[in-house]
């Protein structure tokens, strides 16, 4: 006697949740992938490591330039900003990479004058661009955890921007 066989109505629901399972996981996982692409072109700066002393950064669907990079080794998010005086560093981002806080200054921004304090970072990397002793602030009004990549970074770089596109470059030392 042999055992009764399951009914072929639940395989068949059971294959059809399983299509439509995968369905959705494969729809989710390609739109992420895009908005990402959106958002943030450059995602994927760090993983394409070089040494070439120059990066071109694709500007994303609101017109910035966003980012990954390093400080003092810790990846972080950087945005850049040429109106910042400064790199300025969210507070939360400056404990996980370990900054030290230096001496309290007041400093004026769009949402008005803010305390920060003063840091140095001893390395910050950008795709193939490590510059090092970059001053910075900390900044315990910042929200999220993006780095604004000012001036005192940007100065040591020929800056080109053209077509959505910005190249920042070590300029020859000869």
């Amino acid at each position: 006697m042999s055992a009764p066989e399951p009914p072929k109505i639940f395989s068949g629901r059971l294959l059809t949740i399983l299509f439509w399972l995968f369905f959705m996981a494969s729809l989710t996982l390609f739109f992420n992938g895009l908005i990402v692409q959106r958002d943030n072109p450059n995602h994927a700066l760090l993983s394409a490591e070089s040494v070439s002393g120059e990066v071109v950064l694709e500007r994303n669907r609101a017109g910035h330039y966003l980012a990954p990079g390093l400080i003092n080794g810790h990846p972080v998010k950087f945005l850049l900003d040429t109106g910042a005086t400064h790199v300025s560093v969210p507070e939360g981002v400056a404990e996980a990479a370990g900054l030290k806080k230096g001496s309290r200054g007041m400093v004026s921004t769009a949402n008005g004058v803010i305390t920060v304090y003063q840091t140095r970072l001893d390395t910050v990397k950008l795709g193939g661009i490590t510059l090092q002793n970059i001053q910075a602030s900390i900044n315990p009004h910042m929200p999220d955890d993006v780095v604004l990549l000012g001036m005192s970074f940007m100065k040591h770089l020929d800056i080109t921007q053209r077509e959505g596109q910005l190249t920042l470059k070590v300029p020859d030392s000869g």
